[in-house]
């Protein structure tokens, strides 16, 4: 059972954690810069100053194989026993994939491309987010990039941390980007989520409220930004995280893979890209290509559904509000701004963008001709 922490100043209480879990060894993995820069340094050594601590922060934005097989190989040989993840989506994800690679015997990739099955339970894992989106704190898999390829390390039991602190204060002096980026993020995870053919009752109200509280802040939270709405976005990032680890994400996210992997394009920023042209896409759903198994009728009824969450009448209304949110957040809504405009750009989104474990959760099948007029409007 994950036991959280919410508010400000919480982190304090990561002491009593530790009291309580007495690690003999303990692995920091942070962030390059947003260790210091959040606060979250000044705040948690003093409370690991009595402990052996190691420290990793050498790894990627988003962290691949040979990343984590340095931060193995760092774990193993100090014999860590409880792991602390202090960063964004990134440092948590590679946190949470040494941490479940170092227990197992043999080769990383095996596991990872799911060749081989874990056999050992990982070591305590406590994850504290400095960045308001990814809501990794809240899902049981983590992203690793083996080359340009996109893998989605899980484990329904092994990989959630067992502690979380959300404290808003380490948010505060996010950049106006990367706070707009992961805050679109959370948008699109929580509107996959609430259209994902694996959607449960459970999940659409954890994406219902993260909904409700990313359009009542965003905009605030990156334009004048007050402890109030960087609690709420931290919250909403939490609860979108707890949608999508049950109904995971759909097609943008399957889409935005390539984008990041190939043209460097943050990650919350790629996957709002197709966010509008996806929501009219999967409102003509027929029952020819409908892929969840509750039908075409009921997809058009959720689609509806989220036009009331967005305070809406229509899907082309819905549409036209995430084009505005994007522009009033300053995320660009144009693939030529970021230097993806040749046609040979959209053949390689096309190629590598139909991930399976992803598309396949899209209430409407995705084809290829489909993705190629997206990315037309959106060029």
């Amino acid at each position: 059972m994950q036991k959280e922490y919410v508010g400000s100043g919480c982190l304090v209480q990561l002491k009593e954690v530790l009291e309580v879990e007495k690690p003999s060894s303990i692995f920091l993995v942070t962030g390059k810069k947003s260790f210091h820069r959040s606060g979250a340094q000044r705040a948690i050594e003093p409370l690991l100053s009595n402990y052996k601590v190691t420290i990793f922060s050498d790894f990627s934005v988003n962290p691949h194989i040979g990343d984590v097989k340095k931060g193995i190989t760092l774990h193993q040989q100090a014999q860590c026993d409880l792991v602390i993840a202090v960063g964004g989506g990134s440092v948590i994800d590679a946190a949470k994939s040494i941490n479940f690679l170092a227990a197992q015997p043999g080769e990383a990739e095996k596991y990872i491309k799911k060749e081989r099955n874990p056999v050992h339970k990982p070591q305590t894992f406590v994850a504290i987010p400095t960045t308001a989106g990814t809501g990794s704190e809240a899902t049981h898999f983590a992203v690793v990039y083996i080359g340009k390829t996109k893998y989605s390390l899980a484990h329904q039991e092994w990989m959630l941390p067992e502690y979380v602190f959300l404290d808003p204060t380490l948010t505060l002096d996010l950049p106006t980007y990367i706070t707009a980026s992961t805050g679109i993020d959370v948008l699109c995870q929580a509107v996959e989520s609430y259209w994902s053919t694996q959607s449960t009752e459970e999940s659409k109200e954890f994406a219902r409220e993260a909904i409700g509280m990313v359009l009542n802040n965003l905009v605030e939270a990156v334009n004048n930004p007050s402890l109030q709405s960087r609690e709420a976005m931290l919250l909403a990032a939490n609860l979108a995280g707890k949608a999508i680890n049950i109904s995971k994400t759909t097609a943008c996210h399957s889409v935005s893979y390539p984008m990041t992997s190939y043209f460097g394009v943050s990650h919350g920023h790629a996957c709002a890209l197709t966010l509008a042209e996806m929501c009219l896409y999967n409102s003509d759903v027929t029952d020819n290509d409908c892929l969840d198994k509750r039908g075409a009728v009921y997809v058009k009824s959720i689609l509806s559904e989220l036009c009331g969450l967005f305070q809406v009448e229509s899907i082309e209304e819905m549409q036209q509000k995430i084009n505005k949110i994007m522009d009033q957040i300053w995320l660009t809504r144009k693939l030529q701004d970021l230097h993806i405009s040749a046609s040979e750009h959209h053949d390689v989104i096309v190629a590598n963008g139909f991930n399976p474990e992803r598309v396949k959760n899209n209430p409407r099948e995705l084809t290829e001709k489909a993705l190629r007029e997206m990315l037309r409007r959106i060029s």
